[in-house]
């Protein structure tokens, strides 16, 4: 008997040092957390990338810095007039964001350009724009060093809405500005700089493709621009573009998440859509490292509340994988989304059932699955609880022995299996 419980007591002991070993090495890919930041007054994010420190930036009317588990540790606030709807992280260790302001430039809105350094602390910004509303929505730094910005414009174009591209240098100086777009409103949601130089915008139905100067080369219409709006768009490993936002199906009274796939030439090759019976819409896409796509946006078909936030994975064709729903009672909504470096997702946006009160920014991290894994305590006490049940079934077993009998001990196939159950 005395052995029986010192081999149990060995066996826990290897397990709990596994385990922690386990827990050291596996990052953050044990855990799903989700942080917000806000105050009582209504804030959103509307982008987030991850800092070359493994934490993560995310801005909207604040720019707000964590560490790689979500823990704050800054941020910065700018007029209430003033948002950012795109950034990036900069070789000095520093961000440029993008997106319109009402306290510089013009007394309407004007695109915004910001360079600020590692602790967001603003060390350059310059405007651009006419008398009337001007905002940009996405940036992209260029090969050249410089940076771009698409967005809508209302004082310049031959239209209502015009889609309005701007390029400058370092130092956010303008090089030079082109419009695109009807008679009618034209939009531009997102923007990539693609890999001869040149530049691809996506916006309502429309993909563009221009050349290094923002001269048109081409451009192509999916579905129709009163139902179907195209909001993210990245360009493919196969030098295609893949697209994502939402469309109506037809006969189809809500919206659904829509994906988009187009050879080099923007021909379209395929597209997909997901959703259930109420409004679903996708705001941002990525290429995953395995070939495939994840979306997220918002969904009433499915979750716990209103809308709550929805990240759907698909493979290289579009075919759905899986997808997940995270939310509360209220609205929670993501507008950003993220492929981490241990293989997970990060998502931002905003939520109404969680934080300080109003809406808040939120930051929501996940596995490669899209959902949590255990606590980091967990892991060792599944173990003491299984190792706990396989010494009662050895005491059991030995009161059971005759004297007169050897105890034969369980072979290794039988532990293997039990380990098997409880990593899975």
């Amino acid at each position: 008997m005395k052995k029986i419980i010192a081999l149990a007591l060995l066996l826990i002991l290897c397990f709990a040092i596994s385990s922690l070993v386990v827990l050291v090495n596996a990052k953050a890919s044990w855990v799903m957390w989700t942080g917000t930041y806000g105050g009582t007054e209504n804030n959103y994010a509307n982008c987030v990338v991850q800092t070359s420190d493994g934490g993560f930036v995310l801005a909207g009317k604040w720019l707000v810095k964590t560490d790689g588990l979500g823990n704050l540790e800054w941020n910065r606030t700018f007029e209430d007039a003033d948002r950012f709807s795109s950034l990036v992280e900069v070789s000095d260790g520093g961000f440029v964001l993008a997106g319109d302001t009402r306290s510089y430039g013009a007394e309407s809105a004007d695109f915004w350009l910001v360079k600020t350094n590692e602790s967001g602390n603003m060390e350059w910004n310059q405007t651009y724009g006419g008398a009337n509303f001007d905002r940009a929505h996405s940036l992209v730094q260029t090969s050249d060093g410089g940076y771009a910005l698409a967005g809508v414009t209302l004082s310049f174009g031959a239209g209502e809405y015009d889609v309005w591209l701007v390029k400058t240098d370092g130092s956010g100086n303008m090089e030079w500005s082109r419009t695109y777009g009807g008679t009618g409103n034209d939009y531009a949601f997102s923007l990539v700089e693609t890999s001869d130089g040149g530049f691809a915008f996506a916006g309502s139905s429309r993909l563009v493709k221009t050349d290094g100067a923002g001269n048109m080369m081409w451009n192509q219409t999916y579905g129709e621009a009163v139902s179907n709006s195209i909001r993210s768009l990245v360009e493919t490993s196969d030098g295609g573009f893949a697209l994502a936002g939402y469309a109506r199906t037809l006969g189809a009274e809500n919206r659904d998440f829509w994906l988009v796939k187009t050879d080099a030439s923007g021909n379209r090759e395929w597209n997909q859509t997901y959703g259930g019976p109420r409004q679903d819409r996708a705001y941002s896409l990525i290429e995953t490292s395995d070939g495939g796509y994840a979306l997220t946006g918002e969904t009433r078909s499915y979750g716990a509340g209103n809308y709550d936030v929805w990240l759907v994975k698909t493979d290289g064709s579009g075919n759905l994988e899986w997808n997940r729903n995270y939310g509360g009672e209220l609205n929670d909504r993501a507008y950003s989304l993220i492929e981490v470096s241990d293989g997970g997702y990060a998502l931002a946006g905003e939520t109404d059932s969680f934080g300080a009160g109003g809406s808040d920014f939120w930051l929501i991290k996940t596995n490669e699955q899209g959902v949590p894994e255990f606590p980091s305590w967990a892991p060792m006490l599944l173990t003491l609880l299984a190792l706990t049940v396989i010494l009662a079934v050895y005491r059991k077993k030995l009161a059971k022995t005759p004297n007169n009998q050897s105890y034969q001990e369980p072979n290794n196939t039988s532990l293997l299996k039990n380990s098997f159950f409880l990593k899975n």
